[in-house]
């Protein structure tokens, strides 16, 4: 994996020239994180070449609660304000149902140390670690509400989770996987109780994890089943 990826530089491109044909009445982007999506500040840099005075709509939760409240946003600002009601309820629902299912099933659940990216490796942050809590759980080093960052190697020694679980921005679970073989040349991770153990989760980040959408809580449902599978002993790559 190449570093420079997660040190600044956006993997994203905004065709100025279709949006300026598509003429938008409104325009959503977000705030949250200038590599992994289209920056305010692009967007905004584009919207002055247009025709019209489009309205610019930045959206940055930093927590499950907030995702919610974006999507209800979202509802009123395109004129289907009961619809997105109607769609947060709904995930608020399936979390409650997804965190009674835990207590149940999963009484006593493992330390787990979830990375948001693995070169250089980032601890959780934003909504994760309130999706994380769905199940009963902590990340050993995360950032509620926060914006995720790096951490070094040793404070992840240090932690010494029980399981790993690997979900890196933007990625899917092709190259979520690719970027789980790169991590096999560095000797700290190899040597991890969790890495030894065969105790390691893949996910499809970008899909289910990385984005404030309506996935997050299917996201964590797959986890908890990836999680459970591990405590009756079966190493399983979600």
């Amino acid at each position: 994996m190449r570093r420079g990826i997660h040190e600044g530089s956006s993997i994203y491109h905004l065709d100025a020239d279709l949006l300026e044909r598509l003429e938008p009445d409104l325009i959503v982007t977000q705030e949250l994180c200038d590599v992994c999506a289209v920056s305010y500040d692009r967007v905004s840099s584009a919207v002055r070449r247009l025709h019209g005075d489009p309205r610019v709509v930045a959206l940055e939760p930093s927590s499950f609660d907030g995702v919610l409240e974006t999507i209800r946003t979202l509802g009123s600002l395109v004129g289907r304000a009961s619809e997105g009601e109607r769609v947060a309820e709904d995930l608020r629902r399936s979390a409650e149902r997804l965190r009674t299912r835990a207590r149940r099933d999963m009484p006593d659940p493992p330390s787990l140390l979830f990375l948001e990216w693995s070169d250089p490796p980032f601890a959780p942050g934003h909504w994760t670690p309130d999706l994380l809590a769905l199940l009963g759980i902590h990340s050993t080093i995360e950032f509620p509400r926060a914006p995720a960052r790096a951490v070094t190697w040793e404070q992840i020694a240090s932690s010494d989770p029980d399981c790993i679980v690997l979900a890196p921005c933007g990625f899917d679970l092709a190259m979520a996987r690719r970027a789980l073989t790169d991590l096999q040349a560095n000797e700290t991770w190899r040597g991890l109780r969790a890495v030894r153990d065969g105790r390691t989760i893949v996910l499809d980040g970008n899909a289910y994890f990385n984005r404030p959408g309506v996935r997050l809580v299917e996201g964590t449902e797959r986890l908890f089943e990836a999680l459970a599978a591990l405590e009756d002993g079966r190493y399983r790559r979600a």
